[in-house]
């Protein structure tokens, strides 16, 4: 099959854009977020995973583990601008580009007659002088296996998955590196003994689907390396929340934090039966006098755990100057994972 697709992923995008500005961060531990106690991590640059520090993480617990960590406090509009800049040098090499997200998306290449290795090299070389970014590329002849291929050697990697290499390739991979199941699904798999890609194999289309449902010939499908999804250039990023006006007005921080953990529950079980993870969690607070307050904030990975969730709705929350009674509260999950799988059920 011809390799007609390329995805490409920034890395460590948010940090990597402020080692533009300052390139003596590369070397040292750092990690863009909150500065408070209280304050959260968006990003780690590679030397702060070195030691285990990731998204989401509270910024008190990373100084734990990391005492002298740097922190730098996140700049939306400067990684928009190269976001920008990155999408603008990848149009010149195709039109047809899906946008996953802020740093990530998937191109056709069926237009380009080049050898497929030569051609990553040249993305990423322009990539770098144009815009100074590192970016890492997986090429494949489907979509799921470009994705697949493009986190294999971060960072700064290319990865290339032929119909040759399938199934072999896949075999030793733990069943959440396939695309559509997550870190949920993940561990429910573990707990009936399927741990690696081999594993699943072993099972029948009717055995994976006595077992897990419908998303059981999806599972099927994509361990043998088959995904008929095309590009899907009109697509419109959709954005799943939670929101609920009180029957009283609450007035006090305790009230709303308990309603947002509730929230957040029940966001992250949405979230999940749709297995959609997010990048940015948005709160919305109206008041009494109807006034409306909105934050949010956006990662370089996608969550989707109700502890993930909860952690940031409340760092908004308690950094939200509130002077009224709230009668509104809301929780929207926004900048979504790229995935039309259903989530993993046992029946």
């Amino acid at each position: 099959m011809d390799l007609n697709f390329l995805h490409f992923d920034l890395d460590a995008f948010f940090a990597s854009c402020e080692i533009l500005d300052n390139p003596k961060l590369k070397h040292v531990p750092m990690v863009v977020g909150g500065r408070s106690q209280r304050g959260i991590i968006t990003t780690a640059n590679y030397e702060a995973r070195k030691y285990g520090l990731h998204s989401a993480m509270p910024i008190f617990q990373a100084k734990k583990i990391v005492p002298n960590l740097v922190i730098v406090p996140p700049d939306f509009e400067k990684y928009r601008r190269n976001s920008e800049k990155v999408f603008k040098v990848l149009s010149a090499f195709s039109t047809k580009i899906q946008k996953m997200s802020i740093d990530e998306g998937c191109m056709d290449i069926s237009h380009i007659d080049m050898d497929r290795l030569e051609l990553a090299n040249l993305v990423q070389e322009n990539v770098r002088i144009k815009t100074g970014l590192s970016i890492s590329i997986g090429i494949s002849y489907n979509m799921s296996l470009a994705k697949l291929a493009s986190d294999w050697n971060k960072p700064h990697g290319i990865k290339i998955i032929t119909q040759d290499d399938i199934p072999d390739i896949l075999m030793d991979l733990n069943v959440g590196k396939i695309q559509g199941i997550g870190r949920k699904s993940e561990e429910k798999l573990n707990n009936i003994g399927i741990k690696k890609v081999c594993d699943l194999y072993d099972l029948s289309r009717n055995n994976l689907r006595e077992l897990f449902g419908k998303f059981g010939e999806v599972i099927y499908d994509r361990i043998r390396g088959i995904d008929d999804r095309q590009l899907d250039l009109s697509r419109i990023r959709k954005s799943i929340g939670v929101e609920y006006t009180f029957e009283r007005d609450l007035k006090n921080y305790n009230e709303l934090l308990k309603k947002a953990g509730e929230f957040s529950e029940e966001l992250a079980e949405d979230l999940h039966k749709k297995n959609i993870k997010a990048k940015t969690i948005r709160i919305k607070i109206k008041l009494s006098d109807f006034s409306v307050i909105t934050k949010s904030m956006t990662l370089d990975e996608y969550i989707s755990d109700v502890k993930d969730i909860y952690r940031i709705v409340k760092y908004l929350v308690v950094n939200t100057k509130i002077e009224k009674p709230v009668r509104l509260f809301g929780i929207t999950a926004a900048n979504l994972s790229d995935t039309t799988f259903e989530q993993l059920k046992f029946l």
